[in-house]
């Protein structure tokens, strides 16, 4: 088995995004997941979550906790991209030719900065 380690980077980024197209401020992610407000803010610093404060936040997220599990991805079976144009396509808040959009920007970036 091989060893992982917990992206909070990313994993902070991915609830600033959800913070971010629900419209709340950070105390209010605290209220709504019953984090506490200096836990986001360690968060904010690099720092990891409590074991209950990450579960709360995957909760109130809806994220998975094995999207930000950091590992040898030479055995990886998705493809990241094919994973975002899903979740853009399901976006309920977006019009199919805003999915599009966005999806044609992702790959571009993606094309133009992959490591080869």
């Amino acid at each position: 088995m091989t060893k992982g380690q917990f992206d909070v980077e990313a994993f902070y980024a991915a609830l600033d995004s959800q913070r971010q197209s629900r419209r709340l401020t950070w105390k209010q992610v605290a209220e709504e997941s019953e984090v506490s407000a200096s836990t986001l803010t360690r968060m904010a610093q690099g720092r990891r979550p409590d074991v209950d404060s990450m579960a709360a936040l995957l909760i109130w997220s809806g994220l998975d906790a094995n999207s930000f599990i950091q590992h040898d991805r030479s055995d990886q079976t998705s493809d990241n991209l094919a994973v975002i144009t899903a979740y853009l396509r399901a976006d309920p808040h977006l019009t199919r030719e805003g999915a599009a959009a966005i999806e044609a920007v992702v790959k571009a970036a993606y094309e133009k900065l992959r490591k080869d």
